[in-house]
């Protein structure tokens, strides 16, 4: 194990901002080229947003913008926020986010954990309308008294974190040989400040764009027009403007990468590597293999893990929701079966047993965020039991709350059970939905599945 030099007592959190390591790609195919990893996962906040964070608030302080007793209200995909969430309260300001509803959830339970005021809105509306989070934000700031809008997306002390830190830190890891550097643009901080340093210190390193498909980035690189966006579901990079930090001309190269590349990329950095990524990092990784794959002599190439992985378990991490998104490799039957994301023969079906408590059945739901379970006894289904059954069995005042939860399934679950066969059209699920049931799946005699109304609806999304 390799011996790294340990670092003395600081006086404090922000004094360990930056310095992060970089570690090289060993067992993932990277072409006749060297691919290193800058882990900004490494940050206190866990995100290279930590570096700009503390400048923004440090240039706004000594600017006047920001006040002891201010409020720092900023529009973030979540790494921004949790950075100045945790400089904001080291500080003692209060903080205000505005956050799009694709947010993954263990950031926004961070944001409030460390005090937040939180407001989510929208993610599939643009510039201009009222609930887009940066105008949301700014209208916010405006009518809070002693409010500061950071603006990452113009704020000129974003990219000079990146000039003044990031690039020097590669530049000497890297024994001042760097060929490409892969970067992703959401605020387009990291573009413009890398670009500024390697264009003075090193004109022929390569500034290289890992653009999610949806964004209008890629786009705009390779042909100078701006399109109307679509949508990913990667978290913090691509646009559907052009920020007024983004420098685009430093880009040599730009490549968009589909959701599903980025997430299959960042689960592989975690089984090859052992390193925990976030879905941004997914998009860039990717990139920066392609870039590597593509060249026809040893280059050295640096790209970012941007933020740790621990923040997507709920996503990225989760086979599931994956499915539930479209994004996983599933066999498709061209029948009922596609809408059912737990499917009991890939033993994602989440159950209980007639004897099981009803304690122990509301705890499946809780972990399981679901609202009923098939109940099976000796591998058939028996019965269903949801959460109105338990509610029924607590409204008593004959025995303790504690008894109440001790009782069995048995006692609780629905056995009077409507079920439908897998060829069965779309059209026969909607009269269970208009009975309050959930669609109970079988393939002949086989239990499948359950089917509910988010299922049917998240299908027709995806299928449209």
């Amino acid at each position: 194990m390799a011996q790294l030099a340990l670092t003395k007592p600081v006086g404090s959190l922000l004094d360990l901002i930056g310095s992060t390591p970089i570690v090289e790609v060993k067992h993932i195919d990277t072409g006749p080229c060297r691919l290193f990893i800058k882990l900004e996962s490494q940050n206190p906040g866990g995100s290279i947003k930590d570096r700009i964070a503390v400048n923004m608030i440090a240039a706004a302080e000594r600017d006047g913008y920001l006040k002891p007793g201010g409020t720092i209200v900023e529009a973030t995909a979540g790494n921004t926020g949790l950075a100045l969430a945790q400089v904001g309260a080291l500080k003692g300001y209060k903080v205000l986010l505005v956050v799009p509803d694709k947010m993954a959830r263990e950031k926004v339970q961070h944001l409030r954990a460390l005090g937040v005021d939180v407001r989510i809105t929208r993610s599939d509306v643009g510039k201009g309308h009222p609930e887009y989070y940066q105008d949301m934000a700014e209208r916010l700031a405006q009518a809070i008294p002693g409010g500061f809008y950071v603006n990452q997306f113009a704020n000129p002390a974003n990219p000079e974190a990146h000039t003044r830190s990031t690039g020097p830190e590669i530049w000497e890891q890297m024994d001042e040989d760097v060929d490409a550097v892969v970067v992703g643009v959401g605020s387009g901080g990291t573009l413009t400040g890398l670009g500024r340093f390697f264009e003075q210190v090193s004109p022929r390193t390569k500034m290289v764009l890992a653009d999610p498909v949806g964004s209008i980035l890629t786009h705009y690189v390779e042909t100078g027009e701006l399109i109307e966006a679509g949508s990913w579901t990667v978290e913090g990079i691509g646009e559907d403007f052009i920020p007024d930090n983004a420098e685009m001309r430093f880009v040599k190269k730009a490549y968009s990468i589909p959701d599903r590349e980025s997430i299959e990329t960042a689960r592989l950095l975690l089984m090859k590597e052992g390193i925990l990524a976030g879905s941004s990092s997914g998009t860039l990784v990717a990139a920066a293999l392609r870039y590597c794959r593509e060249q026809t002599e040893a280059k050295r190439v640096v790209t970012f893990v941007c933020d740790t992985g621990a923040k997507y378990l709920s996503k990225v991490y989760n086979d599931y929701w994956l499915a539930e998104q479209g994004l996983a490799d599933r066999e498709l039957h061209g029948d009922l079966r596609d809408l059912i994301t737990r499917r009991a023969s890939e033993g994602g079906l989440v159950s209980v047993g007639p004897d099981d408590t009803l304690l122990i059945a509301y705890n499946r739901m809780r972990q399981a965020d679901v609202s009923q379970l098939p109940v099976m006894q000796d591998g058939q289904l028996v019965g269903i039991i949801d959460e109105s059954d338990i509610v029924h069995v607590m409204d008593t005042d004959e025995i303790t709350r504690a008894e109440r939860f001790k009782k069995p399934v048995k006692g609780a679950m629905t056995t009077d059970l409507d079920t439908l066969q897998v060829s069965e059209p779309l059209d026969a699920l909607i009269p269970i939905f208009d009975q309050d049931r959930v669609a109970i799946v079988k393939d002949g005699e086989e239990f499948v599945g359950l089917i509910t109304r988010v299922d049917l609806i998240n299908y027709l999304r995806l299928n449209q």
